[in-house]
């Protein structure tokens, strides 16, 4: 009897609690969103999968000693951050961006959120159980930016306590771009305005896309040293990818590289869905603010180009704004799919893409002047 009893204290089902069975549910939701209905599978099969092996009783994948506690460490000190900001740089196309240079205004506009939430996450002090220091508030902030890497290179400096939360929310956010942004963008312009179209694109030198990342580098070890190892990594990425002299190292950081530290990173994410370290009132405060920061960066956009539009000649469909939060390519996909649906003719993927790419640059400058003044 006694052998039955101590077979019995050893399964899963003996030892499971209510909010492990909700933390699996959320992890089968993730994977439901990402197999069914293709909301950013490459992000959500890993994470989801990560929740539900975090959550299994007794099994201690996540624990110190199983092997998602090992893969955080790359997390947790920053390395698949970084990595995956080189990865993301091989695959970037600076061409949109530097034929129509005003889409900078746009990325930069999307970073309003990020500094905004700033001040929420303070005013969230005001609720009883919920303390943020300004750290903390800095750290949450840069979700608005809908920069996964970026968002857990900036908490694991600032709040690494809050790191899993903060991943957690941004990657999310990052994920359901395509049931966030369009609400905000159709309430925010007219049926006119989503019918604009653009003029076509000025073709690229290649010379100008080597010159723009060594450029880019140079400026930020002279204004915002803070924000070298992101730029810095983004910067390197492209300059492979621009100079047609390493094209064997520049594909092996756009495919083999940045998909072994997307499975990585996304596990990592994963294993901080744990019922016991997530259920709590600091976590949900934190997705709150990351969902009003997101909603913010949006909206900046959009409305960026509407002034834009009212003080410039050249005339911008107000969409792409909203692809001006730093979500490469989901939000400059969903510019162009809310653009079609008012004018079928209307492609706006490649005038979406220089806000997009503008943003990247925005959140990590952002995450720069973060880094710089918050002690």
């Amino acid at each position: 009897m006694g052998n039955l009893q101590l077979l019995w204290q050893s399964t899963g089902l003996a030892n499971f609690s209510g909010g492990q069975a909700l933390m699996i549910g959320v992890g089968l939701l993730l994977l439901y969103l990402a197999i069914r209905k293709g909301f950013e599978p490459l992000l959500l099969v890993p994470i989801g999968f990560g929740a539900i092996l975090s959550n299994i009783p007794v099994a201690g994948i996540s624990d110190e000693g199983g092997i998602l506690h090992y893969l955080y460490y790359g997390i947790k000190t920053g390395v698949f951050p970084l990595l995956i900001f080189m990865g993301v740089g091989a695959l970037t196309d600076f061409g949109p961006m530097l034929a129509n240079p005003r889409t900078l205004f746009l990325g930069a506009a999307a970073q309003f959120g990020i500094f905004g939430t700033l001040l929420g996450a303070i005013a969230l002090n005001w609720i009883p159980g919920l303390e943020f220091s300004l750290r903390d508030a800095a750290a949450i902030a840069i979700i608005g930016g809908a920069d996964g890497p970026t968002s857990i290179y900036v908490a694991s400096r600032l709040a690494p306590e809050l790191l899993g939360a903060i991943a957690v929310a941004s990657y999310s956010y990052m994920a359901l771009v395509p049931l966030i942004q369009p609400p905000i963008m159709r309430a925010l312009t007219s049926e006119r305005e989503r019918r604009i179209e653009m003029l076509q694109l000025r073709p690229v030198s290649r010379r100008e896309k080597i010159v723009f990342p060594l450029m880019l580098i140079v400026l930020t070890a002279l204004l915002l040293p803070s924000a070298a190892p992101l730029i810095g990594m983004f910067a390197f990425g492209n300059l492979m990818r621009e100079s047609g002299v390493v094209e064997r190292l520049a594909r092996t950081a756009q495919n083999e590289l940045i998909n072994i530290v997307t499975i990585f990173l996304g596990l990592s994410v994963g294993s901080k869905l744990k019922a016991d370290s997530f259920l709590t009132l600091e976590t949900l405060g934190i997705l709150l603010l990351g969902a009003i920061a997101f909603a913010m960066g949006t909206a900046s956009g959009v409305l960026m180009a509407k002034l834009m539009n009212r003080i410039g000649r050249v005339p911008i469909n107000p969409l792409i704004g909203a692809a001006g939060v730093s979500a490469v390519p989901m939000a400059a996909r969903v510019a162009n799919k809310v653009g079609l649906e008012s004018n079928p003719h209307n492609f706006l993927l490649m005038h979406a893409m220089g806000p997009n790419v503008a943003g990247v640059i925005g959140s990590a400058v952002a995450a720069g002047v973060l880094l710089s003044l918050v002690p």
